[in-house]
Formats: structure tokens, sequence, C-alpha cells
């Protein structure tokens, strides 16, 4: 995905945030994979006190958007790829390398020509 936006709220009627990549990977290291922050840090090859840091930042841009109501768009930053990473034209999913594209349920193509390069 490219972000969230509140439920039945057209995208033009609302204003945005954006959540760094780093920042989105701090939360999907340390909330969705359950890694500490000493682990994350390792995996990021940062320092536990910058993952500290960034982490704090996006929880403050998550909780704003959800109380003010704000759309979540995940882009840039100072960031740099450990692979090739793309995204599906059809479902969106993020794939790292080419060697891991599968088809997914959502898909009735399947195919590389389906796959959008993220920018490094």
């Amino acid at each position: 995905m490219q972000g969230f936006k509140p439920f039945g709220i057209p995208r033009k009627f609302l204003s945005s945030v954006s959540l760094q990549f780093d920042e989105y990977e701090v939360v999907r290291l340390l909330d969705y994979e359950g890694l500490n922050q000493e682990q994350a840090a390792e995996k990021m090859n940062i320092s536990r006190p910058t993952l500290t840091r960034i982490y704090e930042k996006a929880r403050k841009t998550i909780a704003q958007a959800f109380v003010e109501g704000k759309m979540i768009l995940i882009e840039g930053g100072n960031v740099q790829f450990d692979k090739d990473w793309f995204r599906c034209k059809r479902c969106h999913k993020l794939v790292d390398g080419l060697e891991n594209h599968v088809r997914c349920k959502d898909c009735k193509n399947f195919g590389n020509e389906e796959l959008i390069a993220i920018k490094k």
C-alpha cells in the first residue's frame, strides 16, 4: 500500500501527513514483526537511539492522522534499500526482489510486467 485514509471520506476532501519509509519500516519491525529495538536497529543498520527517535516520530504521525482524520502517505525519506523493491500494479503488494514475486489470490494475471520498481 502507499498509505491509508479515513473510511467513507473521499480523498479530495482530506489533508494528509507523510510517514517516511524508514518510519514505516520501524513500525513494521517493532509492532508487526515483534522484534525488540536492538534487533530492529541491527536489521536497519542504525543505532538503537536513532531507531527510537524514528519510532517516536512515526507514532506521532500516525496518532495525528487518527485524531485529526488525515490520510497517511507512505513515501520518501533518506533510505537505502538492501535490494530492489517492487509494487504490484493490481493488488499494490510490496515485493522484495523479483525472486520473491509470487502470484497472490487477488491477481488474475501473473508476471513481472505487473510490477512497478520502487525508487531507491
